[in-house]
This record gives structure tokens, sequence and C-alpha cells, in this order.
């Protein structure tokens, strides 16, 4: 196609924009409302999932060291649980250590047990390769010579990775379903848009004009639309996000979670929003005018 062509279907474009300027507006705030759905939803979902990993790499085996081993035992039961398959990283935790952290969640009531009064045992801190492989390796540990017990959670922490497991499902599921609510509103209003203009499609073809000729300032006013009405869902999601994320950053200071770091996230989101509503807008278009182009 021609550059002296292109630059006509533009201006065009942008005439049409203007003088159908209430009929424009209701298909840029159709694409705003539905990308800002979607926009959220995946903000929600990859947060959900990113506190999800970190939820799950936070269970952890702790293998409880019998009373009685000496300090050649417990380096050979070191070497037993390094042995197991699926272990990625293993820690040591005095008894004392272990005192303090109780102390830290409980209250100074239980500075009663320092010294040798302390009850608690030295705990070897098993971290496995895939949070779902704690269960096989805390069974293997439990058989070691020197193990006292063995704790991981349990069925707490098999529900635990089902449950994630499952929202990760409901929230692709959720953000599919409004993709595609996103292209039958967008498609839907450019139809309208289209249709109130039935009349002058009409005599562009009556007077010769070539389909491909007709169809290109539809689509590129579409492209404009999606495209506009993109950037606005993108400008108060990158607002809000970096402001909920300072919020939050106060909240999870000092745990081991973490929301999604605003750069380059939000921005690469916004990207995607943009492009989504670029090919969205000129998609509709398309489908929209092809049944005024029928013979």
């Amino acid at each position: 196609m021609k550059l002296r062509t292109m630059g006509r279907h533009f201006r065009d474009s942008f005439k049409s924009l203007v003088r159908n300027g209430w009929m424009s507006v209701a298909a840029i705030s159709a694409v705003a409302m539905t990308l800002i759905l979607v926009g959220s939803f995946v903000v929600i979902l990859l947060n959900v999932n990113k506190l999800a990993s970190d939820l799950e790499n936070d269970v952890s085996v702790r293998v409880f060291i019998d009373l009685a081993a000496d300090k050649e035992n417990k380096k050979s039961l070191k070497e037993e649980l390094e042995k197991i398959e699926n272990v990625e990283s293993l820690t040591f935790s005095t008894r004392d250590e272990e005192l303090d952290k109780l102390i830290g969640s409980y209250g100074s009531e239980f500075n009663l047990f320092g010294g040798d009064d302390n009850p608690l045992h030295d705990v070897y801190i098993l971290n496995t390769e895939v949070p779902e492989q704690t269960g096989a390796v805390a069974k293997e540990a439990e058989a070691l010579e020197y193990v006292a017990k063995v704790e991981y959670g349990g069925t707490t922490a098999e529900k635990l990775f089902e449950t994630i497991a499952t929202l990760r499902t409901i929230g692709t599921v959720i953000i599919t379903g409004l993709l595609l609510i996103a292209i039958f509103l967008i498609s839907n209003t450019i139809r309208i848009t289209i249709f109130s203009r039935s009349t002058e499609i009409e005599i562009m073809r009556l007077v010769g004009a070539k389909n491909s000729y007709i169809r290109w300032p539809f689509l590129i006013e579409g492209a404009i639309i999606g495209l506009i009405g993109a950037l606005i869902p993108t400008a108060i999601l990158i607002f809000m996000y970096r402001f909920l994320f300072d919020l939050g950053a106060q909240y999870l200071v000092g745990s081991n979670f973490a929301l999604l770091s605003p750069t380059p996230f939000i921005y690469y989101l916004g990207l995607g929003l943009v492009g989504v509503g670029v090919i969205l807008g000129s998609i509709g278009s398309v489908l929209s005018i092809t049944r005024f182009l029928k013979v």
C-alpha cells in the first residue's frame, strides 16, 4: 500500500473518531473498563502466585536430634541427611538458638529454661528442591538413627500445597474468562459505532471502493481506540500498584514474604495491556465490519 494512501487512512480514522465523538468515548470506555479488570486480576494472580511460592519455600523439614547424641553422632547424622534425595540445603540450629526463637515468639517467661534446664533439642532444618517433596524427605529422615522426631506440617502442609494449586488454577480461569469477555464487549461496542456509519460504508461500496480500502480506516480506528483505552488502565494500575506495594512492604517487612517489585513488573504489565488493547481493538473492528462488506 502506498504511503500516501496509508496517510489518508490515518487522517480518515482520526476524523471519524472526532466526528463520532460519543460513540468513540463509549468504545474507549469499554476497552478501559475491561482491561482494568483484566490488569487487576493479573496483578492479583501473579502476586498470589509469588506469595504462594514464598509460602511453599518457607515450608521445611525440622529434624530434632536425640539428646543422647554426641558431636560425632550429630556429624554422622548430618552426612546421612545430606544423602537423602531431593534435599537442597541443610542448616543446624542449636537448642539455645531454638530457645531464643521460642522466647521471641511467646515471651520472656521461657527464660526460665535457659542453660542446663533447656529441654529443647538441637535441630537440623532441611529445605527440599520442590516443596511437595517435604513429606517424602521427612519419612526418610525419621528412619535415621539419633533422630528424636521430625516435623514438617504433615497433612497441613499437603493441604496447603493443594490449596495453592487450586488458587492458581482458579486465577488462570478467571483471567482467561475476562479476556474473552473483553473481546466480546470491545467487538460489540465497535460494531455499534460501525453500524451507525453503515450508510457511509454503503456509499463507499457503491462508488467502487475495494473492501481493503474500506476496511483499513476502521482497523486503524479500532487500534487507536484500543490504544487509548489501554493507556488509561495502564496509568491507573501503575499508580495504584506502586502505592499498594509501598503499603504492603510495611506489613511484610522482616518476613520471608514480599510482593512483586513494581520495577519492571508493572511496566511490563502496562506494555502487555497496551499491546492487548491495540490487538483487541483491531480484531474487534475487523470482525464488526465484515458483515457490512458481504455482497
